[in-house]
């Protein structure tokens, strides 16, 4: 039968309708998981040590260790703490941390949503004490987990343009505004429920950061891509540009099963670029491959019916096979 123009009108109209009604079932099967996480009881207790320090007077310091005794460690004299009390530069960064967090319902803000998501998709996680701190901007340890204390330095945000962090390469302080705390915490979380790779294959270190941040998806239904993987708006939105090239580029130089461990510091590890070795460069942001590992196992969820936790051990081979991962053109 010859198609006419209202067989082909009918035709499309029914793609459209189909579409629209996965759509729409998606976004409503979306809506009802977040009501229920919504629905998850979640006391988070603070702990606002920085402020007790910043108020403490050397006399009383004796009292200050005795409440908190995991912060004073008993190799370091009192005299260390007493000239830090009374340290000018530490008195600033106090009172600058009190201008950004003068209060815990910024913190709550973050955390409750955060805690209520994790607890959702793993019902064993256990809401720690959160303790926040001045750690003398101490960027390569903003966020400290230990069994049951999140230590959270609030030094590390303050903006990523403030004063303190002059010096500070780019590239690292673009990561240090209020904003960014959510996806840091969750990138603590998401280390204790990943599988490290079998083996160190780029395949599996890229896959391995992949479900990391896929967790961030989860975790973190408010925040933007770009917060996620510690981007800018216009280095992720480079990253998506050239998705096709990237991907381009690790197959034609045989990089994916690749065990050379200098790809960690070219495409892994934070950095001011990626480094292809080409005018490129300068123009790209660090850690691509991780933002294309996020990209595979994105498509492999898409594609396969597998539960979170049984995501979190599957190989890094079946997925990026069962992935069927293409990039955008």
């Amino acid at each position: 039968m010859a198609l006419t123009n209202n067989n082909i009108f009918s035709a499309m109209r029914y793609i459209v309708f189909v579409f629209l009604g996965l759509l729409l079932f998606s976004c409503n099967n979306s809506n009802d998981v977040e009501k229920e996480i919504d629905k998850i009881p979640m006391n988070v207790e603070i702990i606002r040590f920085d402020k007790e320090f910043a108020m403490t007077k050397p006399k009383d310091l004796p009292k200050l260790k005795s409440e908190f005794p995991a912060f004073f460690p008993k190799q370091y004299n009192d005299s260390i703490w007493i000239e830090k009390l009374t340290d000018t530069l530490q008195n600033q960064l106090e009172n600058e941390v009190l201008k950004t967090f003068p209060e815990d319902n910024s913190l709550i803000d973050i955390l409750v949503p955060l805690f209520q998501h994790i607890k959702y998709y793993f019902p064993e996680f256990e809401t720690p004490v959160v303790v926040t701190t001045t750690s003398d901007v101490d960027y390569r340890n903003k966020v400290i987990l230990t069994d049951s204390l999140l230590v959270l330095g609030l030094d590390n945000y303050l903006g990523s343009d403030h004063k303190f962090y002059q010096g500070i390469d780019k590239y690292i302080s673009k990561e240090m505004k209020p904003s960014q705390m959510g996806p840091d915490v969750a990138k603590i979380y998401a280390k204790q429920f990943v599988k490290p790779p079998n083996r160190s294959s780029f395949l599996g270190q890229i896959i391995y950061y992949g479900k990391q941040l896929y967790l961030e998806d989860l975790w973190l239904p408010d925040a933007t891509d770009a917060e996620k993987i510690g981007y800018t708006e216009d280095e992720y939105a480079w990253a998506e540009e050239n998705e096709e090239y990237i991907w381009r580029y690790f197959v034609e130089k045989e990089l994916l099963y690749s065990t050379n461990p200098k790809l960690g510091a070219r495409f892994i590890s934070p950095a001011p670029f990626s480094k292809f070795y080409l005018e490129i460069d300068n123009e790209s942001p660090g850690m691509l491959g991780r933002y294309l590992g996020w990209k595979i196992v994105r498509a492999y969820m898409e594609r396969n019916k597998t539960d979170v936790q049984r995501l979190m051990i599957l190989d890094a081979d079946e997925i990026f096979k069962n992935s069927k991962y293409k990039p955008k053109k």
